[in-house]
């Protein structure tokens, strides 16, 4: 590694994610899912979280290699087959209350070569399975945080034209610690300040309560309902135990939850959707009272079609995010092609389930309730990025009246 100064970076961005993503305070629990080729990563955050009085740290690691040669290889029984003693950990997590890390550094077409039949049923069986896990993490029971790392294969896709590995894993690094703000003289403060901005835009659409969202752009005409009582949410939640974390790192977005049944129009993504380990790219799907009734992909056309057809609630929306164009990240220039960063670059839309939070009463609501509510309910969430420079969106009031949000990618509310 030749990036200057980088063991003290990387200390703190861990440091970081554990003070200020997670929230880490005596006495939590904290699960981490890293990647093998991350193990100095993992230590520094299992150190930084036990400084901040953690009672216990527990780490799974994932290699891709691994997982490529089960896809291609176990029988379907044990794809399609998530054992007891994974759910039984996973309901034990949360009856901790485990504040769950997740660091994101694999290559995103790593299963590509994967039969996608095979890869569609292995990811719905493990969703399924770890259903009461997820619905916990959408409804902000405990603390969740998303973040990144350079993995060599991950930086190859972002950064082709460097020479070696070596300069391309440094450019990567160099690329997360700035959309981290992990140069700045003090990290946290620059996030305090950051999560300011971003509240300001939440709580003026909070204060509209828009009726219904128009989106236009070159390949785009969708209007999308939005339920009564709906929140937007910016870049830091609550717990159920009234702690605060930042769930993504980093993040530029103002999120909420449309109203499933009212989607109407068509759009065209802006930016690759790496998805169960395969790149999907140039999607147009087109929306009728609620559900998707088509969709095309000049890339992955076959694994985007199984994840709306072999998911419920998988042709209807559970999320509207909100990211103006010149973002640091989409001012980079760069394909992530890791939703991640490429999400915090553009507009995009969820397909599948809401967060809970995202209605008011949400939280401890049934299933049943978020429903008729508006909220979607699903085993899957996928996000798809639509915004640029040519978006414009505007907020429908419920006597018609429209007022811009957007206007040619930026901010007009």
């Amino acid at each position: 590694m030749v990036l200057q100064d980088f063991d003290n970076l990387l200390k703190k961005y861990a440091q970081l994610i554990i003070s200020k993503g997670l929230n880490v305070q005596k006495g939590h629990t904290l699960a981490l899912t890293i990647d093998v080729e991350q193990v100095h990563l993992a230590r520094l955050l299992t150190e930084a979280a036990y400084e901040k009085g953690a009672s216990e740290v527990i780490v799974d690691y994932t290699d891709d290699f691994i997982t490529r040669q089960r896809l291609l290889h176990a029988s379907d029984e044990v794809l399609t087959n998530v054992p007891q003693y994974t759910v039984d950990k996973s309901l034990a997590l949360l009856n901790k209350k485990a504040s769950r890390l997740v660091v994101k550094s694999s290559n995103p077409n790593a299963f590509a070569t994967v039969d996608p039949k095979r890869l569609s049923e292995t990811t719905r069986a493990t969703a399924i399975a770890l259903e009461e896990q997820s619905r916990a993490i959408q409804a902000n029971k405990v603390s969740w945080n998303v973040a990144a790392a350079a993995g060599r294969e991950w930086a190859a896709l972002v950064f082709p034209e460097l020479k070696t590995s070596d300069q391309q894993v440094d450019a990567l690094w160099d690329t997360i610690f700035k959309l981290n703000r992990i140069y700045e003289d003090d990290p946290i403060a620059a996030w305090d300040a950051h999560e300011a901005k971003l509240l300001e835009k939440a709580t003026r659409l909070n204060q509209e309560q828009f009726d219904a969202l128009h989106y236009t752009a070159p390949g785009t005409d969708l209007t999308l309902g939005m339920p009564k009582n709906h929140i937007w949410e910016a870049a830091g939640s609550l717990n159920a135990q009234g702690e605060t974390f930042i769930a993504n790192m980093p993040t530029e977005e103002i999120f909420s939850a449309p109203d499933y049944r009212r989607a109407d129009g068509y759009v065209t993504s802006t930016k690759p959707l790496s998805y169960a380990g395969v790149i999907i790219e140039n999607m147009t799907f087109t929306f009728k009272d609620g559900k998707i009734i088509n969709v095309t992909a000049e890339k992955g056309q076959e694994t985007v079609q199984r994840l709306i057809e072999e998911n419920d609630g998988a042709r209807s929306l559970g999320e509207v995010t909100l990211v103006p164009h010149k973002t640091p990240i989409s001012l980079s220039g760069l394909i992530f092609f890791n939703t991640l960063f490429d999400e915090n670059a553009s507009n995009h839309l969820a397909i599948g389930t809401a967060y809970a939070f995202n209605v008011e009463g949400g939280t401890e609501m049934t299933s049943q309730e978020l429903d008729e509510a508006g909220l979607n309910r699903s085993s899957t969430h996928v996000d798809f990025m639509i915004g640029s420079e040519q978006m414009d969106i505007d907020g429908i009031r419920a006597d018609g009246t429209a007022v811009p949000i957007f206007r040619n990618g930026e901010w007009a509310i």
